[in-house]
């Protein structure tokens, strides 16, 4: 326990490793990712560093640092490298977990309380999940978090105005150039108006901060737009029409009711109970060891909330901004039973938390039994990987249990997370035991094969950006947005995504003859016609003809 108190940032790492860095090429690519990766795979390939591209086309929707990033892991390890390509968006969500520690330290001035901060963002439920779901997103968001952490410093105490004022600007500059302004518009602000609410900016005097300010600012906005600016000068017919495009999805795109987020708390998974509790102001105000950090981490919430209600536009991604002061708030409350559960809490007050840990208990001692239900049929080569997770698993569950019974608050919080990092450690490769897709079938050996080395490859229609990736290399796209093209040559294959079949058909006839030569299907579990099986995830590669 003490060295746990005593070497907080030790603790952070190895939970951060264990939680983001290990088995990182089991789970399949996902869209964001493809994309991502495909971009940094044509930097290194065909030079795209700045004009950015996705399968040789323009892709100017998001600005490149994460690209950039990625790319220099690609050159490191291998464009093909998965785990690799992974690395750095685990590694940003590793510098999330210091960033929340050093703003928590700076709030509260408690190691164990912001360590604790820490470890319940590192294991809350979508900050895992972004870091594969979407890269570009943990990065805006992990980037900013560090720039407000120094923009806190520069708000809160006199000294070393210019070192944090400069890394504010840089650090925030660099977020917008991961993902544009929405960190801006999603974390930032409401950090600033929470911060104006409870600190009133005290001790912000202007005559000393007015210069390391301004030069904050200019240097945050030129971090901030020089891509943007060369982008536009370089290529401005693509640069205008992508924007066009974007500006209109936020009114028109993914369209949801103001309370789409307002189950908000569900998205820190484990930490629900608890992040529910820490919301209760009413409850909390007279309880808490910090009051103005704690308003201070409940407005922020709220706020950050507030704002992305108001936009159209709604993606449970979203959420992560939230999740970032909700994992400080929530450690108000964790803290909180920690320090009362055994003698200052009345028997309902303990209540929430005895539901809290019987359930992540329960969770633990009932994992060998329902994985066995789900997957007895299909466990042949993974016996070892069910034995290792349920002994594990089961161990952990209980120790909760044993702990809570003990109300040993502190040790059943650390054993929560022993539990997520088991899960990611010993029970994650069973997901290759889950029913697979009969009809699943890789494009990975096909830009390699002898027809491909004879005939050219192109796509007809939007081909899935993960069967970009897998391929290997870029496909020349038949169909546009306003064109199609037909191509030179008597032989040619294309691939054709099923939504386009009646249209491919219609224009290759009756100049030419096409033949189904494969069909491609990166559906790995799901099979066709079945919930989850998704048809943009398969492909038909025909063999066409000139007659």
């Amino acid at each position: 326990m003490k060295w746990l108190e005593s070497n907080p940032k030790w603790v952070i790492l190895l939970t951060g490793l264990a939680i983001y860095v290990v088995h990182l090429g089991i789970i399949p690519v996902t869209i964001m990712e493809a994309r991502n990766f495909i971009t940094a795979r044509e930097m290194i390939s065909d030079g795209h560093w700045l004009l950015t591209t996705l399968n040789d086309l323009p892709r100017y929707e998001k600005p490149p640092l994460p690209s950039w990033i990625t790319a220099v892991f690609g050159l490191i390890f291998g464009a093909d490298h998965l785990a690799g390509m992974r690395l750095p968006a685990m590694l940003m969500a590793l510098a999330m977990g210091y960033a929340v520690y050093s703003l928590s330290l700076s709030l509260i001035q408690n190691k164990r309380h912001a360590l604790m901060n820490a470890l319940i963002l590192l294991s809350s439920f979508y900050v895992i999940v972004i870091t594969i779901e979407a890269p570009w997103d943990i990065y805006a968001h992990g980037l900013m978090l560090v720039g407000i952490s120094y923009l806190y410093l520069f708000f809160s105490v006199p000294e070393s105005l210019w070192k944090n004022g400069l890394l504010a600007g840089l650090f925030i500059g660099l977020s917008f150039m991961s993902k544009g302004p929405v960190s801006l518009y999603a974390l930032l602000l409401p950090f600033l108006i929470a911060y104006g609410f409870v600190f009133r900016y005290q001790g912000f005097v202007v005559h000393k901060k007015l210069l390391p300010l301004t030069v904050m600012l200019l240097l945050a906005t030129l971090v901030s737009i020089w891509w943007f600016l060369y982008v536009r000068m370089a290529d401005p017919q693509a640069f205008h029409e992508i924007t066009e495009k974007e500006a209109a999805n936020w009114s028109s795109y993914n369209v949801r009711p103001f309370y789409y987020y307002w189950s908000f708390i569900v998205q820190s998974g484990i930490w629900t109970i608890p992040a529910l509790m820490g919301l209760l102001y009413p409850y909390l105000k007279n309880r808490v060891s910090h009051l103005k950090a704690y308003r201070f981490t409940l407005l922020w919430t709220l706020f950050s909330l507030l704002l992305l209600s108001i936009i159209p536009e709604k993606k449970a991604r979203y959420l992560v901004p939230v999740l970032i002061p909700l994992a400080l708030n929530t450690g108000f409350y964790l803290e909180y039973s920690i320090r009362n559960f055994k003698n200052g809490m009345a028997a309902k007050e303990r209540f929430p938390v005895y539901v809290h840990f019987i359930v992540l208990g329960a969770i633990g001692m009932a994992f060998p039994f329902v994985a066995y239900f789900f997957l007895k049929n299909r466990l042949e080569g993974y016996w070892g990987y069910y034995v290792v997770a349920s002994i594990c698993l089961f161990t952990i569950g209980a120790f909760i249990l044993i702990q809570l019974k003990r109300k040993r608050i502190f040790y059943a919080f650390l054993l929560t997370i022993v539990l997520v990092t088991a899960i990611k450690i010993t029970a994650l490769p069973l997901v290759g035991a889950l029913e697979k897709n009969p009809s699943f079938k890789t494009i990975s050996s096909l830009s390699e094969s002898a027809f491909a080395k004879d005939h050219r490859i192109y796509a007809f229609g939007e081909i899935a950006p993960e069967m970009i990736w897998v391929y290997g290399v870029s496909i020349p796209v038949l169909k546009g947005s306003e064109e199609i093209t037909i191509p030179e040559g008597d032989v040619f294959g294309v691939l054709v995504v099923p939504a386009e079949e009646i249209e491919f058909k219609s224009i290759f006839d009756p100049e030419y003859t096409y033949q189904l030569k494969t069909v491609y299907d990166l559906n790995y579990n799901a099979s066709p016609g079945k919930k989850g099986h998704k048809n943009r995830l398969v492909s038909t590669l025909y063999t066409v003809k000139k007659r």
